[in-house]
């Protein structure tokens, strides 16, 4: 499919996501249609996928199953009054999720679900909740959360609040108040480095646990909600993949000072890291755990936050008690985008989808490692879970001033890959249907794009 040249003028005026316009306008990138693995664009070129679209787009393009999920419901119904009831396909969306939530958030009652429709929306329910859930649990005074620093919690004002980077969020403050962030455990490894300590991830993963531990200490923790972190955080500060001790000592102190633990698992969670949830991978278990993305591959806008069963018994009473959540959005539990997120369980279940992420994981890992070897001047460190994978560059030869990483994306572009850059980093993220030889498609693009890369470090440096 082909589409004619659009007006200048009239991309100048559509909002897309922090991009500035007037350049867009220039080279308009529009999409057209896709497949599988692939996406095309108006000029016909043909794209590997290796980000799921932006780690949304789990299952590929043109998923038979959802597709027909979704159409078979919108003929049904396509909206349930979200004030009076709910719908057949919200129960059996909540049902799947129950069963699925960590064991350790099932309680005496089973988790409760919170259903709504993006990453936002779940990430500033759960803060609503941790708030809400000390003042019915008698310590009203319980209402900061803790971040970190450069994660990414979202673009409402409170998430926004939550989220560490700058990049996203200078333009707005100030933000919502009783937010505090700490430093993830690749500043102090840096850190460390730079003093001449030996600092691996554990070191600074323990480090930094306890240092944010003894933030809550420093705040009172009779002041402090949440603590909301991701499992592996990817944004344009950085991408952080901690070691399993620090969620460890996070889980501990959070214990141990009643405060409630959130992951934001709206990347990690539905097979990324070759586990259902983040939660599984690192062996921890979260007190509220906010879910989107991947849960519906894309096909509808889907989100959700599992409640612990211990924390959800709270909200349980009378009419007259005001126990419940106040809280509601209009497509929360839209029963098109829960029978969607039903069928793209049920696909990753009967494909074992999961696997399928952890074993190709796997090989995607070891491909990269490979090019670490090979081209040690241009990748300094390779970290990942599951299909979630990427390098570093090296930060002496390819420092973050320079933009590696965005050279990387337009050399993809070319070769027809898109992948997630920052400045320093490249990642991938590819649907969990990819094959062996996908991987290794993605894996030989990406050989060739640093092969060039190398050769212009070569040229300035003669």
């Amino acid at each position: 499919m082909t589409i004619s040249t659009p007006d200048k003028d009239l991309l100048r005026h559509l909002v897309l996501d922090f991009k500035q316009m007037n350049q867009f306008a220039e080279e308009p990138w529009i999409f057209t249609g896709g497949e599988g693995l692939r996406i095309q664009d108006s000029t016909g070129k043909w794209y590997l996928d290796g980000l799921s679209g932006v780690f949304v787009n789990s299952l590929g393009y043109g998923n038979q199953r959802i597709l027909d999920a979704a159409i078979t419901q919108l003929r049904e119904m396509h909206f349930a009054p979200p004030l009076h009831g709910t719908s057949q396909p919200a129960l059996d969306l909540a049902q799947r999720l129950r069963r699925l939530a960590p064991a350790a958030m099932q309680g005496d009652t089973g988790p409760g679900i919170k259903l709504l429709s993006g990453g936002s929306e779940a990430t500033e329910a759960a803060m609503k909740i941790a708030r809400q859930y000390w003042k019915q649990a008698g310590h009203p005074r319980k209402y900061k959360i803790v971040a970190r620093y450069g994660g990414y919690h979202g673009a409402t004002m409170g998430a926004l609040s939550a989220t560490g980077g700058w990049e996203r969020k200078s333009v707005f403050e100030p933000l919502v108040a009783g937010f505090l962030h700490h430093h993830p455990p690749q500043v102090l490894r840096a850190m460390l480095r730079d003093l001449g300590q030996p600092a691996d991830d554990t070191v600074a993963g323990i480090a930094s646990a306890r240092l944010l531990e003894r933030t809550i200490e420093a705040e009172d923790p009779e002041t402090v909600a949440a603590v909301i972190v991701e499992p592996i955080s990817i944004s344009s500060a950085g991408y952080v993949v901690p070691a399993r001790e620090y969620y460890e000592i996070l889980r501990a102190a959070c214990d141990k000072h009643n405060v409630l633990l959130i992951f934001d698992e709206i990347i990690t969670g539905f097979g990324r890291l070759g586990e259902w949830f983040g939660a599984d991978h690192y062996g921890v278990a979260p007190d509220l755990l906010c879910c989107g993305k991947g849960m519906g591959g894309g096909y509808a806008p889907l989100s959700a936050v599992l409640i612990a069963g211990k924390v959800w018994e709270a909200f349980l009473g009378e009419p007259g008690d005001r126990r419940e959540f106040h809280h509601g959005h209009t497509f929360g539990g839209n029963p098109v985008a829960a029978a969607v997120g039903c069928a793209a369980i049920d696909e990753i279940e009967a494909r074992d989808l999961i696997g399928n992420a952890r074993r190709q994981g796997a090989h995607m890992r070891s491909r990269l490692e490979a090019l670490q070897r090979e081209y040690p001047d241009v990748i300094g460190e390779v970290r990942g879970a599951g299909f979630l994978q990427g390098f570093e560059f090296h930060a002496e030869r390819h420092p973050k001033a320079a933009k590696p990483g965005k050279r990387f994306e337009a050399l993809a572009k070319e070769h027809g890959l898109i992948a997630r850059c920052g400045d320093e980093y490249v990642a991938f993220a590819p649907p969990l249907i990819a094959a062996h030889a996908d991987v290794d498609e993605m894996l030989d693009i990406t050989t060739d794009c640093l092969h060039e890369i190398a050769g212009q470090a070569e040229r300035l440096s003669g």
